[in-house]
């Protein structure tokens, strides 16, 4: 029975303050006289709209000439794909549904926009039986035995 007895209370949780009353002015003041420590700190651009901020990198990229870009497929390669098509008889639907790639795809080769990819020029290749890589571009395309 020491359940019972009726002296003792026991409290389970007192509630602290919520975050909203712990950041405002009252409760800082407050616990500054009882003699707390309170830490402050702001927050780098609080409140601000600076998700473009200048910085110093910016004058130096300025100053930067050196033009980057990526290699395109050579008006040469193109040319080869073009003939090499219409040799066969294939319009640019044709031979991109024969080689599992999208019209525009070979449309981007032949006019020189495309980056190359070896795995198309491959399919390309594979498809007009020209080669398009390599010294001899625009040479009938050896065929290798097959592999058992």
């Amino acid at each position: 029975m020491a359940e019972s007895d009726w002296d003792s209370v026991t409290v389970l949780r007192k509630k602290g303050p919520s975050s909203t009353q712990a950041k405002s002015k009252q409760a800082i003041t407050a616990a500054q006289r009882r003699g707390e420590e309170v830490e402050t700190s702001k927050k780098w651009a609080a409140g601000q709209n600076k998700q473009h901020l200048v910085t110093k990198n910016t004058a130096k990229l300025d100053r930067e000439t050196e033009e980057l870009h990526h290699v395109r497929v050579p008006l040469e390669v193109g040319k080869v794909i073009q003939q090499g098509r219409q040799n066969k008889g294939l319009t640019q639907k044709d031979l991109a549904t024969k080689i599992n790639e999208k019209p525009q795809v070979i449309a981007d080769y032949e006019c020189g926009k495309a980056i190359p990819s070896n795995q198309v020029m491959g399919k390309i290749e594979r498809a007009i039986g020209l080669k398009l890589r390599g010294r001899d571009i625009g040479q009938p395309l050896e065929a290798k035995p097959k592999k058992k």
